[in-house]
């Protein structure tokens, strides 16, 4: 038997039992003839005392073990000395003198410190990820993930849900992002491929008659990576017939509030039930999709005031179909001329062109590169219409409506963080819904389905589709977590005629719409219920419980940020055996 507890099983009840632990050595101290050792396993730590006077193994032995040793130590468990118990460990009242010791096998020096958490370059921790696992932080951020899931599991079977498991080689059936294929080895020249979600499937279950569906399911997108996205990444898939908005609202929301209160009890949720909030007014209002509403500083539209201003910038845009919108920044007219100026910056990554500005100083004058451009009841009209006074900045972005918005609301969120206001400990929950059905690419001025083409237009808007489709709305629903979306979903399109209507929309014939999504058309023949869903993204969820800055933190084994798998080595040269028989031809530039 190489245990018969955990390191973090033994407490004072134990005193005088004899007991076997095995693990890995997380720190050794030598005192003089009696060495120390805290022994770690997955529960944690145990204090175990090499005293020779008790111990029936040879005291070299244990001289000459090292960090991440890995041992079998066998001993009785004894009550610390007064005062050297340690309440930062479970265990800490108590200590094992070792009587026999089997060293289980040795280990090299690590590449960075197992027992203290340090800033280690993340190639080097990706690579040696098996060692970085083996850190506190990285083992709590898997338990949470792991103890998260479950309540998951536990909270749809309440619920009646069927967690049922779907292809990872399916048909490409393109749905918006860039997609992995997978040769057939058995039919020359076709391919799988692999998932994005499962969102065809699932609506398929409904056809079925599999009326709530749920899937901890793993998928795919050939992207390009950032922070908060992964090649592979793992959802909660959700798909429920016979439904309304409100009713997948409901169920997600009573779950998420269930995993806060367990998960995160020290976070306060800032409002139950969690605030609904269409796309128009989160746009007009915070510049963003997913806005973060733990703090209050709201963007107006002034394009009104100036569309016959001789500040040309203002005045031609609104002429062409733009808006100027304008952010009053409380307090910001201490800015240095470095903090605008980074500002600017990032307005400008985020699409603008630049960031005006009016700095209302506290004698009661403006300094701006543009005043002297703009009428005295202009200006006025803009501090009344912003509420701004001495000692604020009123920031501008004038641009189309989408640019204008999203980076005046970067600085938005920015100025937030100069000023503190995104309180860490408040879980701002919210829904965005009323998304628009369609976007136009600004480059071919062909229209692309917001969501996915299987969304559901308001009701109130079918009749757009015939007229003016770029005004229509859809019945796509974001949930979003202190300015973060962390799931996405929609009421779908259950009519094989709406769905036709919406495929030529997007550009796609008849002809080619049978080919890529034939299947789901004839299923709409035979009687598909009315039906909606969502998908949380599960590591950008954890990673917000975890409290880390992005979702690798809490993926076992993730990409880096160009997407290769630095643990195993892949993407990885194949033998060429392999390639021929996947009907597979590799062409070098």
């Amino acid at each position: 038997m190489h245990r018969t507890h955990t390191c973090n099983e033994l407490n004072q009840k134990h005193i005088g039992e004899t007991v076997t632990l095995s693990g890995w050595v997380n720190r050794r101290r030598d005192h003089g003839g009696i060495i120390f050792i805290d022994l770690r396993d997955r529960y944690g730590l145990t204090q175990i005392v090499f005293d020779p006077n008790v111990l029936k193994t040879p005291f070299s032995e244990v001289e000459s073990v090292r960090s991440e040793y890995v041992l079998k130590i066998a001993g009785e468990v004894r009550k610390r000395m007064e005062g050297q118990a340690n309440e930062k460990m479970d265990t800490g009242e108590i200590e094992l003198y070792v009587t026999e010791m089997e060293i289980l096998n040795t280990a090299k020096t690590p590449r960075f410190e197992i027992d203290v958490e340090k800033n280690v370059n993340e190639e080097l921790r990706l690579k040696y990820r098996y060692l970085d696992l083996r850190h506190t932080r990285l083992k709590n951020n898997m338990m949470l993930r792991h103890k998260m899931i479950m309540e998951i599991r536990n909270y749809m079977d309440e619920q009646n849900f069927v967690d049922v498991e779907t292809p990872i080689l399916i048909k490409g059936t393109p749905e918006g992002s860039r997609e992995y294929l997978v040769p057939s080895r058995l039919y020359a020249g076709k391919f799988y491929v692999l998932p994005q979600s499962p969102q065809q499937l699932k609506q398929l279950l409904m056809i079925a008659g599999y009326d709530r569906y749920y899937q901890v399911a793993r998928c795919f997108r050939d992207e390009d990576q950032r922070g908060d996205r992964q090649p592979e990444f793992t959802q909660l898939d959700v798909e429920m017939s016979f439904v309304e908005e409100k009713d997948v609202m409901q169920i997600n929301e009573e779950l998420l509030i269930r995993l806060t209160k367990k998960f995160a009890p020290e976070k306060t949720i800032q409002s139950e039930p969690f605030p609904v909030m269409s796309w128009k007014k989160a746009m007009d209002n915070y510049g963003s999709d997913k806005p973060d509403i733990r703090f209050d500083m709201k963007m107006v539209d002034v394009s009104d005031i100036v569309k016959e201003s001789e500040f040309g910038v203002f005045s031609s845009n609104v002429k062409n179909g733009g808006v100027v919108k304008a952010l009053r920044v409380e307090g910001a007219a201490e800015f240095t001329r470095k903090e605008i100026d980074d500002l600017t910056e990032l307005a400008k990554i985020h699409g603008a062109k630049g960031l005006a500005y009016f700095v209302y100083q506290e004698d009661g004058t403006i300094k701006s590169p543009i005043a002297k451009f703009m009428k005295e009841e202009e200006v006025q009209a803009i501090t009344e219409k912003t509420g701004a006074k001495a000692g604020d900045i009123v920031f501008f972005g004038a641009d189309d409506y989408v640019t204008a918005c999203e980076a005046l609301g970067q600085v938005r969120l920015a100025c937030g963080d100069r000023f503190k206001l995104r309180d860490p400990n408040v879980f701002a929950y919210l829904w965005v819904n009323e998304f628009p059905m369609f976007e136009k690419d600004k480059e071919s001025g062909h229209i692309a389905a917001m969501h996915h083409p299987f969304t559901r237009p308001m009701a109130e808007d079918i009749e757009l589709l015939e007229t003016e489709p770029e005004k229509a709305r859809s019945m796509g629903y974001d949930i979003v977590l202190n300015g973060n979306e962390i799931g996405g979903g929609s009421i779908r399109i259950h009519e094989h005629s709406l769905q036709q209507k919406i495929f030529k929309l997007l550009g796609i014939s008849d002809e080619d719409a049978e080919i890529r999504f034939g299947h789901m058309l004839e299923a709409f023949k035979y009687g598909a219920p009315p039906h909606g869903g969502i998908a949380w993204g599960l590591d950008r969820l954890v990673m917000l419980f975890a409290g880390e800055p992005n979702i690798r933190e809490v993926i076992a084994f993730p990409k880096d940020q160009k997407a290769k798998d630095l643990t195993l080595g892949a993407p990885s040269v194949m033998p060429e055996k392999d390639i021929n028989e996947a009907n597979v031809k590799i062409i070098n530039d």
